[in-house]
């Protein structure tokens, strides 16, 4: 496979552009390296891709649509992975336009880009944030998703009616892949383990929002990308009984598919704290405060259909990723 991955220095990206090329496939790799959080951490992963055969970086935003049009038609790229994308729920209170440009500007991008260059799969990331408020647990790609709380959430939802409506059009075999809480080696700062990890280590308070209130299916990076890899040589059909008047949404008459790629479990935030502390062999100081505007209580994720399509089984245990996490922050960070 000759592979697009866009978001090549952010954390999934990252490690699904390395297992491909161990694999042996060729992947241009494409980032915008927005500040958003620490471009050092960006770039330190693209050094780590550098000097594996097969790879190139191009420094490029999604949103600039002749920089976009120039890729596809110097590449003939045989399968697109769209992970780039303006990330955080509670960020997009604060900047929601950086949210429509990259995640649906750039996205139409992607599409077009894979319009007209024939390619044969695009997998592109959603996120388990789009089921908002829906309080039915686990959550099954065959339920709605109609009520949002995030503007993050909202392009993710958009991003999945984008793709269905392109794969209808033009018979473009899409896949949408609904995240959740990844977690792993060259995390995210932004997300609770490194948020955690860093308050722990500096002795500061550590937030736990809703009280403590909080279940997250958390998802190890290996397991994530284990999935991704299995799925991108087998690209959705046509569903032959597709009915319309009782309209599934993970389904379709184009060649589209939805699924959730999580652990299959919900964790409560204070084992995972717990667990964290365990591994530093400090105590956290917990600071609890009231739910944040766009969070939501719980998550949890149903994998049937992907372990269905693809044999697709999380195998790491939290207290193994959260070790090998740990492990990785104090090398990295020199502690």
């Amino acid at each position: 496979m000759h592979v697009l991955v866009t978001g090549t220095a952010g954390f999934i990206g990252y490690h699904l552009a390395r297992r491909l090329l161990e694999n042996g496939h060729t992947v241009v790799g494409i980032d915008n390296m927005n500040d958003y959080y620490s471009v050092d951490l960006k770039e330190a992963r693209v050094q780590q891709l550098r000097p594996l055969s097969g790879f190139t970086f191009k420094k490029m935003d999604l949103a600039d649509d002749e920089a976009m049009k120039a890729l596809f038609s110097e590449n003939s790229f045989t399968h697109v992975v769209n992970l780039a994308a303006q990330a955080g729920v509670r960020y997009s209170l604060k900047n929601p336009h950086s949210y429509v440009s990259a995640n649906v500007h750039g996205f139409l991008n992607i599409l077009e880009g894979c319009r007209h260059t024939g390619v044969k799969h695009l997998v592109f990331a959603s996120s388990s944030s789009v089921y908002g408020l829906n309080a039915k647990t686990p959550f099954s790609v065959h339920d709605t998703t109609d009520h949002p709380v995030s503007m993050y959430a909202a392009t993710k939802k958009a991003n999945e009616m984008m793709a269905h409506s392109y794969s209808h059009l033009f018979r473009i075999p899409c896949t949408g892949l609904r995240f959740f809480t990844v977690y792993g080696p060259w995390g995210r700062p932004d997300m609770a383990l490194y948020i955690f990890t860093n308050a722990i280590v500096q002795g500061k308070p550590l937030p736990v929002f809703n009280n403590g209130k909080m279940k997250r299916d958390f998802t190890y990076i290996d397991d994530i990308v284990e999935g991704v890899v299995r799925l991108l040589p087998c690209p959705p059909e046509a569903y032959d009984q597709w009915d319309r008047a009782k309209a599934d949404t993970a389904t379709s008459s184009a060649p589209y598919a939805l699924y959730n790629i999580g652990n299959n479990q919900s964790v409560e935030l204070g084992d995972f704290i717990t667990t964290l502390e365990k591994h530093l062999g400090k105590k956290a100081d917990i600071e609890y405060l009231p739910m944040q505007p766009g969070d939501v209580e719980e998550t949890y994720a149903n994998i049937d259909d992907l372990s269905a399509r693809v044999g697709f089984s999380p195998s790491t245990p939290l207290d193994t990723g959260i070790a090998n996490f740990v492990a990785w922050y104090k090398a990295y960070h020199t502690i």
